[in-house]
């Protein structure tokens, strides 16, 4: 069974919806027959590249409030996060391009480091209150889980996993997503935002029914509710 998840690597309920997904996942008696694949999805893709900003103020403005309410907003999604393990700092946080950040994630992909990438990165931004901007911040990052890096620097120099982070949006949107975090299930069930452990656990309960269903062989004598009957 395949897990695909779309998320940006600055995407509050992303975090939250990875943990919930974890927890769900530790309750499915299959879960060591699950493949979760992460998806690359910008939730700004027109930031320019290489400049970063207060994230409270900017919010603010998009969303037409003031900066003590979205202060107060940000409160409540902390208070989430912590729920399930997390500790944000989000009212001191930058935001920028995430291009890089994806594209290599697709590179450490190649090397059957995306997972523990996309952890760290994660927790580098949310938690850490790090940059994951621009190269120089992203190479430490990608060195912690293993990559090499002069390899690193020159896939995010040529940009060679551009296109593949452009599919995966192309994918988000054919599939119907408008935003993140998006789970889908062997393309077959999809949950958009950060679902309730539970609800996750019902869906990957439903897809593995469907994919293994219960093969029965002409009934045979036996005992039912109302005793058992001899012929």
């Amino acid at each position: 069974m395949q897990v695909e998840v779309w998320s940006d690597v600055v995407c509050p309920w992303c975090y939250i919806g990875k943990r919930r997904l974890e927890a769900a996942l530790e309750k499915f008696p299959h879960r060591d027959q699950v493949e979760v694949v992460w998806r690359s999805f910008q939730l700004d893709p027109t930031a320019p590249e290489g400049e970063v900003h207060p994230t409270l103020p900017a919010l603010a403005a998009k969303y037409g409030t003031s900066v003590e309410q979205m202060r107060q907003n940000m409160a409540q999604v902390e208070q989430v996060a912590a729920g399930e393990g997390l500790q944000y700092h989000l009212t001191d946080a930058v935001s920028g391009n995430t291009l890089l950040a994806h594209e290599l994630l697709h590179l450490a992909a190649e090397h059957g480091r995306r997972n523990e990438l996309k952890e760290l990165l994660l927790h580098a931004y949310f938690e850490k209150g790090r940059s994951v901007f621009d190269v120089d911040s992203l190479v430490p990052l990608a060195v912690q889980v293993g990559l090499d890096e002069a390899e690193v620097r020159e896939a995010l120099g040529d940009r060679r996993h551009l296109a593949a982070v452009q599919q995966d949006s192309a994918t988000a949107q054919s599939l119907g997503a408008t935003g993140v975090p998006f789970f889908v299930v062997d393309r077959t069930y999809g949950a958009a935002g950060a679902q309730p452990a539970e609800l996750l656990l019902q869906m990957l309960e439903r897809a593995w029914a469907d994919a293994n269903p219960l093969i029965t062989v002409p009934a045979a004598e036996g005992c039912t509710e109302d005793g058992c009957a001899v012929s």
